[in-house]
């Protein structure tokens, strides 16, 4: 994972999600887990950004 993606993760995580899977299920994933609170959406684009 480059320093980019980490930094995108903590600030905005759709757009780190979205730069490495595209428009998918994932990303509506990390759009509303964003929505509810701005950690779940950083956990879940750090977790699914590691495993890409």
């Amino acid at each position: 994972m480059s320093i980019l993606t980490i930094i995108l993760s903590i600030i905005f995580p759709p757009v780190a999600v979205a730069l490495k899977h595209g428009l998918s299920g994932t990303l509506v994933i990390s759009i509303l887990l964003t929505l509810l609170g701005w950690l779940p959406g950083v956990i879940h684009a750090l977790i699914v950004n590691r495993e890409a």
